[in-house]
């Protein structure tokens, strides 16, 4: 069994930042890849940004050179650092992480970002 949960998310004006956390427990290493996705209304969930053993990261087109992911010194918690935010990127944006053949998902935390 495995929980994920998100923390940072908020309101920000357009150009501000944000921190995401995810703190995952139970069935997992440092091994498995873990990520983030997001879903805007009317839309389908999108990747933002994955991380996998030995810190190789990877990044959809449209966070490139805003957002950084990244795994912190605590076990098992990943980081999205946002920067430059638009009000394009206002979606829930859940953590994931992949073990064996499922996908574990959290509940989604709210990100908006007002113009």
């Amino acid at each position: 069994q495995v929980q994920l949960v998100e923390s940072g998310g908020g309101l920000v004006q357009a150009g501000g930042s944000l921190r995401l956390t995810c703190a995952a427990s139970g069935t997992i290493s440092s091994l498995n890849p873990m990520g983030w996705f997001r879903q805007a209304p009317g839309k389908q969930r999108e990747l933002v940004a994955t991380i996998v053993s030995g810190g190789i990261t990877n990044y959809a087109d449209y966070v490139k050179g805003r957002f950084t992911i990244s795994r912190g010194n605590v076990k098992n918690t990943v980081y999205l650092q946002m920067n430059s935010l638009k009000p394009e990127d206002t979606a829930v944006y859940y953590c994931y992480a992949a073990i064996g053949t499922r996908n574990w998902w959290g509940q989604g935390i709210q990100v908006t970002v007002s113009s």
